[in-house]
């Protein structure tokens, strides 16, 4: 009777012990740690994510590629000009849009190709760590753009004459350098940790760590992430609308009614970047922060993250449509359009310009011109400031 009760016992424990062998048996010892757990799996259809997976990723590059020839077009007309600089950070934000598309996409589709099989080609995990690189870094560098382009046109719209004379294409080009080294500074910080990127649950990704985060390095990550995330969406806001009231302020008061009305245009494009980057990465940014905060796990389940990235991965496929859609051309046919259904006396296109700016400009050509001894009357400068 004892020997059969200690038998039982011994089947029992076994019994409540098989789960957690075949777990570990599941792991190979070069991902021990890296989260890929098959009880932890989402249930999501290998066809169907393919599928949306080579969708994003082909009408993503066509649209970037589209959009960075309509802006290094539109850079070559305005070369010397105060758009040049504002073309230039958008042209920087396509191209990571672009490759953003191409490294990330091609990544995922090797992944859904291998069967999502990480033992077998990631034993080192090095593929792990270069994608999840490349999600933080191609998710934070278009962020940091959008609200250095936001501070761009803001210093350009309320000081003309700084922006005129100081802000040239070098120290543009140093701006996009030093964004992108920040971004890849935030991207390598796991790894300088020796801390590396996980393999999410759905197991088609590599982020930081989102399953039973219970170490402060790990929520720092997540919490670093959303919060940066935040802050250029709140500086692009803040510029955007110190931007605007501006141009509309000096509008309603000038006398001047002739101009260019390139700078209303990027004003337009700057608030669609806005509203796009804020209706796609909220989601994202939100859940990434809830999983940070929650110290006792989080309850963030894996479809819930999945739908926050694929909805952050609209906002690359979005961008390039803002500088499609939204030039000065189509905004011309969409004026023509509008007054002829509605029958309405709209504001005319040529009228968007704000004279300060113009004045200013003509001011800094003549002060750079070589042996120009000429006064200039500055009145007209001071009346529209005023």
């Amino acid at each position: 009777y004892c020997r059969c009760l200690l038998i039982a016992r011994l089947l029992k424990c076994f019994e409540g012990c098989a789960p957690f062998l075949t777990m570990n048996s599941s792991k190979s010892p070069g991902l021990a740690g890296f989260g890929v757990l098959k009880n932890t799996t989402c249930h999501t259809e290998k066809k169907i994510s393919v599928f949306f997976s080579i969708i994003f990723m082909t009408v993503g590059i066509l649209s970037n590629s589209l959009a960075i020839v309509i802006l290094m077009k539109a850079y070559q007309r305005f070369r010397q000009k105060s758009k040049a600089s504002f073309l230039l950070l958008a042209s920087g934000l396509v191209v990571t849009d672009l490759f953003g598309h191409l490294i990330n996409g091609a990544i995922a589709v090797f992944v859904y190709a291998s069967d999502k099989d990480w033992i077998r080609f990631n034993q080192s995990n090095i593929l792990c760590s270069v994608f999840g690189i490349c999600m933080v870094f191609f998710g934070l560098c278009p962020l940091f753009l959008g609200s250095v382009m936001a501070v761009e046109r803001c210093i350009g719209v309320t000081k003309p004459i700084f922006h005129s004379t100081k802000m040239t294409s070098r120290h543009v080009k140093m701006m996009l350098t030093m964004v992108c080294l920040f971004a890849v500074l935030i991207a390598l910080l796991p790894i300088l940790r020796f801390r590396a990127y996980q393999i999410q649950a759905s197991r088609t990704w590599c982020f930081y760590k989102t399953e039973h985060v219970e170490d402060w390095e790990d929520r720092f990550y997540l919490l670093l992430f959303s919060c940066l995330g935040f802050l250029a969406l709140a500086i692009s806001f803040l510029c955007n609308a110190v931007t605007g009231i501006t141009l509309l302020r000096v509008k309603f008061k000038s006398q001047q009614r002739q101009g260019r009305s390139h700078h209303f245009e990027m004003i337009i494009q700057l608030l669609a970047i806005m509203c796009v980057s804020c209706i796609c990465w909220s989601p994202f940014l939100v859940t990434m922060a809830r999983i940070g905060i929650n110290e006792g796990g989080s309850k963030e389940t894996c479809e819930t993250i999945l739908f926050a990235l694929r909805m952050a991965t609209w906002n690359q496929i979005l961008d390039p449509w803002v500088y499609i859609l939204l030039r000065k051309a189509v905004l011309k046919n969409l004026y023509k359009i509008t007054s002829g259904c509605c029958g309405v006396q709209v504001i005319n296109l040529h009228m968007w310009e704000l004279s300060s700016i113009k004045n200013s400009l003509k001011v800094a050509a003549i002060s750079e011109s070589p042996g120009s001894s000429k006064q200039i009357n500055l009145q007209p400068l001071t009346s529209m400031g005023q």
